[in-house]
């Protein structure tokens, strides 16, 4: 098939994009390199620079390359913190960009879409591991506006006929040799970890240690990203036989932030000093998906399930880019 990977500039838009290529798809790559890096694009990959935000841009996409059958929406704003003091930076731009986009794929007579969700559409689970049916409860306006576009597919499918998959999940981790997760600025756990080993900071913060968990740090869940990568291809190959699906995707068991040091710790051979600061407000003790339903349906089995072997990934590709794609 001939896919169209809008954020395919990003961490998870361009490991998905590799997968692409090796299982045989053409890829046509579309992202403004706004969080994107040129280099992280595979060199079969066709680059389109543009902004969903323009429909100009995205009409430019769809002209210059025809016969799209299915389209893969990475690209998105995705801090939720950022989310929580620019509000309409999400609940507006991130729906307008999507509204933009599919609009125009439906002209095209594309009849596949795979939207980028999240696991932030439940804040307050009922029960753990969190699975399709849980009650959508969204912790910010980011996983607000993946709700709104996971309504507007309903809609599309609905009119349209747009067949779709929605793929949820929590902490995208790992890298591979050739690309890995640069930020700017850096987030998330395991770079920030690493950034102490390569001794550009310090030491790392501990959000509190006194959460009803085993080591008393939050528990999260942890899924390498080529894991995900497969996880959307098959999403992807599987709209024809299935119809449209929500996913939830986990390793089953998450784990804890001492237990992410920890494996940090073993892989670099780093001490990582780090000290315990206060409980951020509105960070729940545990958050683990359910991979349950795309398992049994697609065969979906994560390859890296380990923190260790996640870690490891990430290590070998931040040691060999200390400065990311900046070096």
């Amino acid at each position: 098939m001939k896919i169209l990977v809008t954020g395919g500039a990003g961490y998870i838009g361009s490991a998905t994009s590799a997968e692409l290529i090796a299982a045989g798809h053409q890829v046509v790559v579309f992202d403004n390199l706004y969080q994107g890096h040129r280099q992280a694009v595979p060199a079969e990959a066709a680059f389109v620079q543009g902004d969903l935000s323009s429909r100009a841009d995205v009409a430019r996409l769809f002209a210059e390359h025809p016969g799209i059958d299915g389209i893969m929406h990475f690209a998105s704003y995705t801090l939720v913190g950022e989310s929580m003091q620019q509000p309409l930076l999400y609940l507006r731009d991130n729906l307008v960009n999507a509204a933009n986009l599919l609009e125009a794929a439906v002209a095209a007579g594309v009849r596949r879409f795979i939207l980028s969700s999240t696991a932030n559409l439940f804040d307050d689970p009922a029960k753990m591991p969190i699975d399709e049916h849980e009650r959508i409860v969204p912790g910010s306006p980011y996983g607000e506006s993946k709700f709104f576009i996971e309504r507007t597919l309903h809609w599309f499918e609905r009119i349209y006929g747009l067949r779709y998959a929605c793929m949820r999940y929590f902490n995208a981790s790992g890298d591979a040799p050739e690309r890995g997760e640069d930020h700017d600025p850096e987030t998330h756990l395991i770079p920030l970890i690493l950034q102490v080993a390569l001794g550009q900071r310090e030491q790392i913060t501990i959000f509190g240690d006194d959460y009803p968990t085993p080591d008393g740090t939050c528990v999260r869940d942890y899924v390498h990203v080529a894991d995900l990568a497969q996880a959307h291809i098959l999403a992807m190959e599987s709209l024809d036989r299935l119809g449209s699906r929500k996913y939830n995707l986990g390793n089953g068991s998450g784990f804890s932030v001492m237990e992410v040091l920890d494996a940090a710790r073993r892989v670099t051979g780093h001490p990582i000093p780090h000290v315990v600061g206060p409980r951020r407000p509105g960070d729940p003790a545990t958050l683990v998906a359910s991979s349950e339903s795309i398992r049994r349906e697609l065969g979906w089995r994560p390859r890296y399930p380990d923190i260790e072997t996640i870690m490891r990934s990430a290590w070998e590709w931040h040691r060999a880019h200390p400065h990311g794609y900046g070096e």
